[in-house]
């Protein structure tokens, strides 16, 4: 019988300059994963709080003093060696000069450019809280009244949607081109992201992005756009989260958490069973099944970049 692993409890710190620009450390010659970037921190010491821990930590490790903002995502990670809980908040004010007090190498990043960086598994999931929508909005079949569902998603945008999976099966492929075609003026005045449900084509096309379907990742060798047109994907397993990060798609989406009306014979997997499977890959991960915007914060205490939705994020506004 295998010995447990060894479970730790990590905070670190999202540390802004005047600039805009985000700290990074790189993790020293003699650690574990040596060499790849991460944002500063360390272990919570047993009786501490997290902000008492991270506060301490970034005084030893870059003799900063810090004032502890809101927490933006903890994340379960598991290694060979460990299981992991990565809890990061941003760092609201400090003082003083950072500096690598361990000798470790820092150094300042645009946001932009924070996934040029190489980091573990459990950091890559916050680059997405920071870069990414909270919310995804699948859209509903647009039906007979198309003027009323353009302004329903007008709706949504306005409400907060970042990013928006054009769905709508059944239609065929003229409406659906010109569907695409005035959804994408419209998210593109919104400053929202656009991706089309399964249509590597058109979506290569038009220059927005792709929402694959589980079926699909078996199948595709390579990821399917450019970088700069987003992919995602939807899960239900460990094996499809695996080919998703393998293809190199910016997020997944992953359910159903709660019991939905749409897939009324799918088991839920519950919070647990969401967390579970997350930890084992590294990728930006929405939480799907029976969710809203309400649950944006109990779905990042489980490693979650966001939620997806079709009533929630559609109805509340379409009403």
């Amino acid at each position: 019988m295998e010995a447990p692993l060894r479970s730790i409890h990590v905070v670190a710190g999202v540390i802004t300059d005047v600039r805009g620009r985000i700290l990074l450390t790189q993790r020293g010659k003699d650690s574990d994963l040596a060499g790849l970037w991460e944002f500063p921190g360390g272990k919570r010491e047993p009786g501490e709080s997290s902000q008492a821990a991270l506060a301490r930590e970034l005084e030893e490790e870059l003799g900063i003093e810090v004032e502890i903002g809101e927490r933006l995502i903890e994340v379960p990670q598991q290694y060979p060696s460990k299981r992991l809980r990565l809890e990061v908040f941003r760092v609201a004010r400090w003082r003083g000069s950072p500096r690598g007090r361990e000798g470790q190498a820092m150094t300042w990043v645009e946001p932009e450019r924070l996934s040029r960086y190489s980091m573990p598994s459990a950091d890559v999931p916050v680059v997405g809280v920071l870069r990414q929508p909270g919310l995804y909005l699948v859209t509903p079949a647009p039906g007979d009244d198309l003027a009323g569902w353009l302004v329903a998603l007008e709706a949504a945008l306005d409400a907060g949607v970042g990013r928006v999976q054009l769905r709508a099966p059944g239609l065929g492929a003229g409406p659906w081109r010109e569907l695409a075609q005035a959804a994408l003026v419209r998210c593109r005045a919104a400053g929202a992201e656009l991706l089309l449900n399964r249509d590597i084509d058109l979506a290569r096309e038009l220059g927005v992005g792709v929402h694959l379907g589980s079926e699909q990742l078996a199948g595709l060798a390579a990821r399917p756009l450019p970088p700069g047109q987003a992919v995602g994907a939807s899960c239900h397993t460990l094996a499809e989260l695996q080919s998703a990060q393998a293809l190199g798609c910016d997020f997944a989406v992953l359910g159903p958490v709660r019991a939905t009306a749409t897939h009324p014979g799918t088991e839920p997997i519950g919070w647990e069973g969401f967390a579970e499977l997350r930890q084992h890959v590294g990728l930006p991960i929405y939480a799907i099944g029976g969710l809203g915007p309400d649950d944006v914060e109990a779905a990042r205490l489980q490693g979650a970049q966001g939620v997806a939705a079709i009533r929630a994020l559609w109805e509340s506004v379409a009403a």
